[in-house]
């Protein structure tokens, strides 16, 4: 007999539970239902499509490079924005991430050197107060979805090469 095997003895009379079969041999076998582990994402799989176009919407419509960080930037958050923005590939220059502390409650938007130039702090900062009502109505990723559509209407179209 196997570790956690149970045997009965043939001719027993006792009741079974559903999902539990005698064997011929007597063993006794029990079907369990399997519960997959819930995903550990904040978002649903409806929210992260959402986000996803808007980036991808956002990027398109300009010709930047829009990132989204959502996570613990500590206590130097700007420094640690600067440097999460440093890494994306393969142009930063032409980037702008939108880099969102919830625990922390801080947001920092970091502009390329090219990207700057057709987004200027004050549209940044507006983007800003828009995402931060939003995070207080508890709607994260409604406040990064327009905040995403504003800073694209600030940078404009891309420029014809």
């Amino acid at each position: 007999m196997a570790a956690g095997e149970l045997t009965r003895q043939p001719g027993s009379d006792e009741e079974l539970e559903i999902g539990v079969a005698i064997t011929a041999t007597g063993r006794r076998s029990v079907a369990r239902m399997y519960e997959p582990a819930a995903p550990s994402s904040p978002f649903s799989t409806v929210q992260l499509a959402r986000l996803d176009e808007a980036l991808t919407l956002a990027s398109r419509e300009t010709g930047l490079d829009f990132s989204v960080y959502l996570g613990e930037l500590g206590s130097e958050s700007r420094a640690r924005a600067e440097e999460l923005h440093a890494r994306i590939e393969p142009d930063s220059a032409n980037a702008v991430l939108i880099a969102v502390s919830p625990g922390e409650r801080v947001v920092e938007i970091v502009t390329g050197s090219d990207a700057i130039r057709r987004l200027p702090d004050r549209g940044a900062k507006l983007a800003v107060m828009s995402m931060v009502a939003s995070f207080k109505e508890g709607d994260l990723i409604g406040g990064l979805v327009s905040g995403l559509r504003m800073l694209a209407d600030q940078a404009g179209s891309a420029p014809k090469h």
